[in-house]
């Protein structure tokens, strides 16, 4: 039951010796003196806490705002707490269903969920998502409500990374963050992105390939190694120009035998269409060695088909002694043993699966050597012709 007392001061003095009632609490409101204000009211519970409150209507409704506790506030500055409050009321608002909303408004984590339910389970890069929010996002932003989180946080969290010594690595994570944070304005989580603004690291295109001598020991080392599952992907890799992720998800009935075609399906492809694939001979006849059926080529353990061979690769790299090649890069090392054997941009960039000219351009260095001796032979025309005049 709640008890009131009309017309008194509320003093420290008071609030220090006002005794816990019986059951349940009471209220103490603020009255019968100069600079009273309505609503302004001390809370007493019968465990015998105490605090300051301010009662209100808003929406023709009775709403209490808990002001603070005594002795930590001090009855004058409570009272000026609730003068504030009251003229915040006056003008419309509502104190306690803001701070009500303020406490129910989502973390970064909760973001986090969201954003790999329903954006990051389309995306073909889902699970490097996933890795970048569970080991850098979550421990360091998880926690902060998503309305909190400032360019200061942002600048920090790739500061940190790229003195780790991972600057590609930090600006693939601050991408990541512009991207959900860019979400939550559209899922009403707040009205701006702090992620803008941010001094990203330069990054230079890298165009590593094998060629000569590199190339020769990685093929040898494959003929011997005894992970055949992961000497397999890397030849195909090899000798198709595929992505890791369409060569781990290959499966027997993508492969036409007849056509000697490798059909990726849309949903494989980084570009999300259907990709039809010319083989090479050695390519037929390796995909005929591991075809045993319509399933997977290379299935995994305990999933359906293997989704990472980071340590096999290394270990190739090792023993065939070749640092810093990415397994990406035997992707550009099949379109420069493309352009080696005559293949113009336009092939190339079908063979490999683009849908923009764009993309293959960055290929345009393979070419460097035949344009040269091009122009060499038209130098020399000319000088023989500026000989014989």
């Amino acid at each position: 039951m709640t008890k009131a007392k009309r017309s008194v001061e509320l003093t420290d003095k008071l609030a220090s010796e006002e005794p816990a009632p019986e059951r349940d609490y009471h209220i103490i409101y603020d009255a019968g003196h100069e600079g009273a204000i309505g609503g302004f009211g001390l809370l007493i519970t019968r465990a015998g806490t105490k605090s300051w409150v301010f009662r209100y209507r808003h929406n023709r409704r009775d709403r209490r705002y808990n002001i603070g506790s005594f002795p930590s506030w001090k009855a004058k500055t409570a009272r000026s707490r609730a003068a504030e409050l009251a003229r915040l009321v006056d003008m419309g608002c509502d104190p306690q269903g803001e701070k009500d909303a303020e406490r129910r408004a989502p973390t970064v984590s909760e973001l986090c969920d969201r954003y790999l339910e329903e954006h990051g389970a389309k995306k073909r890069t889902g699970e490097q998502d996933r890795r970048m929010i569970d080991r850098y996002i979550r421990p360091a932003l998880g926690t902060h409500r998503v309305i909190d989180v400032d360019f200061a946080d942002i600048d920090r969290l790739h500061r940190t990374r790229t003195k780790a010594g991972s600057p590609y690595a930090a600006n693939r994570l601050h991408s990541l963050l512009h991207k959900m944070f860019a979400l939550a304005i559209r899922w009403k989580m707040r009205g701006d992105n702090p992620c803008r603004g941010i001094d990203r690291n330069d990054e230079h295109a890298r165009q590593h390939y094998l060629d000569g001598d590199a190339l020769g020991r990685l093929i040898d080392v494959l003929g011997t190694w005894p992970d055949r599952q992961a000497a397999n992907i890397v030849k195909l890799a090899l000798l198709t120009g595929a992505r890791r992720g369409e060569l781990f998800s290959a499966r027997g009935d993508q492969i036409d035998d007849e056509k000697g075609l490798w059909v990726k399906p849309s949903a494989h492809t980084k570009t999300k269409r259907e990709h039809r694939v010319q083989l090479s001979g050695p390519a037929r006849l390796l995909f005929s060695e591991l075809k045993t059926g319509p399933g997977y080529l290379f299935p995994g353990r305990g999933t359906d088909h293997v989704s990472d061979i980071r340590k096999a690769w290394a270990a190739i790299c090792r023993a065939a002694e070749i640092n810093g090649i990415r397994f990406h890069d035997l992707r550009h090392t099949h379109a420069s043993l493309l352009a080696d054997g005559g293949a113009d941009l336009l092939t190339i960039g079908a063979l490999l699966g683009h849908t923009q000219h764009q993309t293959t351009k960055r290929y345009t260095h393979l070419f460097d050597d035949k344009l040269r001796a091009a122009t060499e032979r038209v130098g020399a025309r000319l000088l023989g012709v500026n000989r014989r005049s």
